[in-house]
């Protein structure tokens, strides 16, 4: 939690020690944090310099914690000056960059990105650089960055920006698919699914896409495209894609239970699996439920609504609100 202020895991470690026990002697809070004595003691050195720690006066070879309140708020406050001035230095070579290129080159407005290293630090730059929403078109074959690595897209949602990812139906296959997905809709993000997209798509603030070159067996590669008629392109594909996809809801916020009774969570995940084209094996599988009680619950939710059919379902599920292509 402190390394935003410059500490490392072994230098947190030893000062939550010292606060923890007031004081300690070296050998003692060697074998605190499991580390030869000669490592302690470097660590306690740099703490020393950072003003954390200090060597008692009273008693040799004994050492003693800074009050936090006043050793940590002198390096926030250091923290943050130094962030105003790089805040300031980048708005200044902002500024020079557009004095010196108004109008940029066409070939400024793609970037070529080769490597799978290099690919995956552009996505993860794209996604931290946003600052109002990421757009996305998601397959079930990443090309250098899988779902469970994407810690940025987490990142990014706690900051506010807001996420509207269409993702293919193979995806709600993948084993991890549907843990994906529930931790994304979790973080209030939205979610549709359609059969196929037309490639994978990132756009971040509308200002920046990032598209892939190769294709399978190739080395990974991608386009990022700024500002220009071709992103205005990939900006409206997407939205061509998510207004035809159908909504993904694996929960139960935002249900009006004004209108009546509402399905629980289950069935809400269940019904909308079976919107995405599921069969009743694939969401037994995916929710990990056995496929007769999927079957019963699907049967208690066209009790609830007195329908007879499956598509008489869906219709009802779109008319009470369950499923929504748009909040209501």
């Amino acid at each position: 939690m402190l390394a935003a202020i410059g500490l490392d895991r072994r230098q947190e470690a030893a000062y939550r020690a010292l606060v923890a026990a007031g004081a300690a002697e070296l050998p003692d809070l060697a074998r605190r944090l499991s580390l030869p004595e000669a490592d302690t003691e470097r660590v306690l050195r740099r703490l020393e310099q950072q003003g954390l720690v200090a060597q008692s006066s009273s008693r040799a070879g004994r050492w003693v914690a800074a009050p936090p309140g006043v050793a940590l708020g002198a390096l926030l406050i250091q923290q943050r000056h130094e962030l105003e001035q790089a805040e300031l230095a980048s708005a200044l070579l902002a500024e020079e960059y557009r004095a010196e290129a108004a109008e940029p080159a066409v070939h400024d407005l793609v970037e070529v990105v080769t490597g799978a290293d290099a690919v995956a630090h552009r996505f993860h730059q794209l996604q931290l650089g946003a600052t109002t929403e990421v757009c996305a078109l998601v397959t079930g074959k990443p090309i250098a960055v899988s779902g469970m690595e994407n810690g940025s897209e987490e990142r990014a949602a706690l900051r506010g920006v807001a996420y509207r990812v269409v993702v293919e139906r193979d995806v709600l296959s993948l084993p991890s698919g549907i843990v994906e997905l529930s931790a994304a809709l979790s973080r209030d993000e939205q979610c549709r699914v359609v059969d196929r997209v037309p490639t994978k798509l990132v756009v971040a603030d509308a200002a920046l896409a990032m598209v892939p070159l190769t294709g399978r067996g190739a080395e990974p590669a991608a386009l990022v495209v700024h500002g220009s008629g071709l992103l205005e392109s990939l900006t409206g594909l997407f939205e061509a894609v998510w207004r035809d996809a159908m909504p993904l809801r694996l929960g139960e916020g935002g249900i009006d239970e004004s209108t009546g009774p509402v399905p629980d969570a289950t069935d809400l995940g269940i019904l909308s699996l079976l919107l995405a084209g599921l069969t009743d094996a694939s969401v037994a599988k995916q929710l990990d439920l056995g496929l007769r009680t999927v079957q019963r619950r699907v049967k208690g939710l066209m009790e609830l609504t007195g329908v007879s059919t499956r598509l008489q379902l869906g219709w009802h599920a779109y008319e009470r609100g369950w499923v929504a292509r748009a909040p209501r």
